[in-house]
């Protein structure tokens, strides 16, 4: 098995300033901004509009798997105005991928940089470079340098479209300039060009052939090789996509020199002088994996999904790992071994226990769960995975509302417009918020089962730690689904994947920020009597909106004992042990809508014309494709009938980012803006189809072209697919690579190995001194010989893995050149 390399991406795009020239008429004080994000010349993402300043605020964050490899991330600032056609490039922000560290998990600002069309540049070029002795006519001896150009990788789109290269060959040096061609391949991103090009280098000195030139043999270290990528651009100009340069010198001990190279900008690109465009704040966290065969795991990952069974349960290897890396990333330690134990179903046992023991240290019940724990995190990050489709059932179709409607709901007296009814925009937000509200109140049948097992736990719990208090039940309850869950997604729904992007209107922002205020007040009333309601709320929620006189003043708008009753059935429903059932027939909703390009149905010829722009939408109840946003559908599917959802081979149609949609009829081949955006695409498709009768096992990875399919040649039409589906009934439950979540887990312990020695030293001193002692109070050690057990074990375990990643590291490290 090979090594197997995965990255994640975490930034935060975060302020702006000066942008612009510092002076002259191109002062963007008058013009709308926003940020994009690219890999390479690709872009994944983009802000919102910031209106009108020099020195925006953006304020995102943006979390997505890299599907492919890249050389740079990029962040390019542009400006809207009313008279161009285009957008403005005011700069850039270029990271190599190999300077990521040096940035990661740190705020820091950097310059930005002029948008050059030379320097935008991508990809690989692969050469190989040889000297030949070779004997003349007259039997002197000369020198010959062969340049083959193999091939090369990841060449950008032209035009949303693959492009034409061809590569130029140059022997530079001081008194010459001898320059060759390469064929233009066609539509390709990586193309192969196997070409051998013959260059002159030294001549005898009886050479009586005419030049302009004459090179003496001590001059070979002067030459050098320049290697260009050009995109033929048939009657256009052609468009340079990148260069690379090698001295003949690297072939003083080596007569044949192989190796990729990165493409460089035209030049190694320009810089400008500083503070010239303005700058841009931004936090980059860069994770890659290595994960190596899954033998390597076993030992760790038993240890780990032994954790639930331990007593007590702060000696398990889970709750240590949480120990050890809280100071350093906090509970971020805590998201693999929660995919990790919730694949294997031992999930719900050590979210109990955890819980348990946290309420053992909770002291008041009207503090319960109320504070950033082991338990917590661990429950949060449970709700996300499996709680996405819920967030998307219940509020998806009113957010969409709130954003389509986007009426003005501010309520602050100090924020109001000149203009503004107030009186009008409370019933605005009381009508979103009664909307939302209802929506969640109304939504048991929707909740995720292991979500409800979660919640009767935690009730349970909190029944038995505060027997005389009646209503702890459901602030056990309600601190999750309502504080940490509901209210957390109305804030930021672009992060729950209920709407594509941050919204871009500020009053919409404002709005959801009320609506959210609000739901959290109102799901706390379920755990309070009427008597403890009208105590000036002691909830914390509660009394920290009731201390703003105008939302004190909102409330007053709703019927309290009304909303008291609808929670507390809520929350009955979603942690009880009675079987719900959905009543009525499921309301359509959609999960995901956009513009990509479709190729027709037919049977035409390959060609660009068989490709068409067009509007695709998928609901919970069918995908259908329309000519453009809220025009009448051209074609539905219904997702009962889809079979499978994979990615499709580049050179099937010669388009990237290219997938499938195989069903009962022809399949329909699509491609997105991005391969972010394709496996977007594909995530949500395979999860609406997850539980279709009849799903396919085996397909196609390229289509049915000239009568047989590109990728097996079989002829026939129907035969089976030659690749086995990357989701199956078997595992499609939930997309977890159990491999890659324990390699995390083995990089964080591996990150925290002194505190785990630290932790192991505490066990010893406590195990010999019979007490607790001053260097424990940063772990929680409740039965020192058993932590110290698994301690031990961990140690073993650890270093052997790292043996093995030291092994495989070892056999892979060869030189590199790019």
């Amino acid at each position: 098995a090979l090594l197997q390399v995965c990255c994640v991406m975490l930034f935060l795009a975060g302020e702006a300033k000066n942008l612009g020239p510092s002076s002259g008429p191109n002062r963007l004080r008058d013009l709308c901004t926003f940020c994009t994000i690219s890999l390479d010349q690709e872009e994944v993402y983009r802000t919102k509009v910031y209106e009108k300043s020099v020195s925006p605020f953006y304020g995102e964050d943006f979390y997505f798997e890299i599907p492919r490899p890249f050389q740079c991330l990029s962040f390019y600032v542009y400006a809207k105005s009313m008279f161009q056609i285009r957008d403005l490039p005011v700069g850039k922000v270029a990271i190599r991928k190999e300077d990521l560290y040096k940035y990661c998990g740190k705020e820091n600002w950097f310059q930005l940089q002029p948008v050059d069309p030379h320097s935008e540049v991508q990809g690989k070029v692969h050469l190989e470079m040889k000297l030949n002795e070779l004997i003349t006519e007259n039997g002197s001896i000369c020198q010959q340098l062969v340049v083959q150009i193999i091939a090369c990788q990841g060449l950008p789109l032209i035009s949303g479209q693959n492009c034409d290269p061809y590569a130029t060959v140059t022997l530079v040096g001081p008194a010459r300039s001898d320059q060759k061609k390469t064929k233009v391949k066609k539509k390709t991103s990586d193309p192969q060009f196997e070409e051998t090009f013959h260059f002159e280098v030294t001549r005898s000195s009886s050479y009586k052939g005419r030049s302009h030139f004459h090179v003496e043999e001590e001059d070979i270290e002067k030459l050098e090789i320049k290697v260009e990528l050009w995109n033929n651009g048939n009657l256009a100009q052609d468009v340079f996509l990148g260069e690379t340069r090698v001295s003949v010198k690297i072939l003083r001990n080596d007569h044949i020199h192989r190796a990729w190279y990165l493409l460089q900008p035209k030049g190694n690109g320009t810089k400008s002088k500083p503070d010239d465009l303005g700058s841009l704040r931004l936090k980059v966290t860069y994770t890659e994996d290595n994960v190596l065969p899954s033998a390597c795991y076993t030992a760790l990952r038993n240890l780990m999904l032994k954790s639930p069974d331990v007593k007590p349960i702060s000696a398990s290897a889970a709750h240590v790992l949480g120990d050890i890396c809280r100071e350093s990333v906090g509970y971020e330690a805590l998201l693999p071994v929660v995919r990790l134990l919730l694949h294997h179903n031992r999930l719900l046992p050590f979210l109990t226990s955890v819980a348990a023991l946290e309420l053992e240290n909770t002291q008041e019940a009207n503090t319960i769960f109320r504070g950033n724990s082991l338990a917590t995190r661990c429950i949060d990050d449970m709700m996300k995975i499996v709680g996405r489709s819920y967030l998307t059932v219940t509020l998806k179709p009113v957010l969409n509302e709130i954003f389509e409607s986007n009426k003005t709901c501010e309520i602050d007296p100090v924020k109001l417009k000149e203009g503004d009814n107030v009186e009008v925009n409370k019933e605005n937000l009381q009508g979103y918020v009664q909307k939302v509200f209802t929506s969640i109140t109304q939504s048991s049948s929707s909740c995720s089962p292991l979500m409800c097992d979660v919640f009767r736990s935690l009730r349970q719990l909190a029944s038995k730690r505060f027997p005389a208090d009646p209503h702890v039940q459901y602030s056990a309850v309600s601190s999750f689904i309502f504080l940490r869950f509901f209210a957390v997604a109305v804030l930021s729904p672009h992060t729950f994947q209920l709407r594509a992007h941050h919204p871009v209107s500020p009053e919409i922002s404002r709005t959801l920020t009320l609506i959210s205020k609000t739901i959290q007040s109102l799901g706390s009333w379920g755990s309070l009597s009427k008597n403890k309601l009208n105590q000036s709320c002691s909830c914390f929620c509660c009394d920290s909106s009731f201390k703003e006189t105008y939302m004190y003043d909102f409330f007053k708008l709703f019927q309290e004992d009304e909303c008291i009753e609808k929670v507390k059935k809520f929350l009955d429903e979603i942690s009880s042990n009675v079987s719900k059932e959905s009543s009525g027939v499921e309301d359509s909703f959609v999960l995901k809508e956009g513009e990509v390009h479709k190729r027709a149905q037919g049977r035409k010829r390959i060609g660009q014309k068989n490709f068409k722009k067009r509007w695709l939408r998928v609901t919970n109840q069918e995908l259908s494709y329309h000519k453009q946003k809220g025009k009448e559908a051209l074609c539905v599917i219904p997702v009962k009938n889809i079979l499978s959802v994979e990615k499709l081979e580049e050179s099937a149609f010669n388009r990237k980012n290219m997938f499938q949609v195989i069903h009962s009829e022809k399949p329909l081949y699509v491609q997105a803006g991005n391969c972010v955006e394709t496996n977007s695409w594909i995530e949500v498709l395979s999860q609406v189809s997850r539980c279709n009768p009849g799903r396919l096992s085996t397909f196609h990875p390229s289509a049915y072209v000239g009568g047989f399919w590109l990728c097996c040649k079989e002829t026939n039409e129907s035969t089976p697919g030659c690749k086995p589906c990357t989701a199956t009934l078997a595992n499609i439950q939930l997309d977890i690579d159990c491999d890659r979540e324990t390699e995390r887990i083995f990089s964080f312990f591996s990150s925290s190995r002194s505190r785990l020695q630290k932790m192991e030293d505490a066990c010893a001193g406590m195990s010999v001194y019979l007490g607790q002692q001053e260097d424990c109070s940063a772990f929680t050690i409740q039965d020192p010989k058993e932590t110290f057990r698994t301690i031990k074990e961990l140690g073993e375990v650890l270093d052997d893995l790292q043996a093995h990643h030291d092994l495989k590291g070892a056999l892979t490290d060869e030189p590199g050149t790019m």
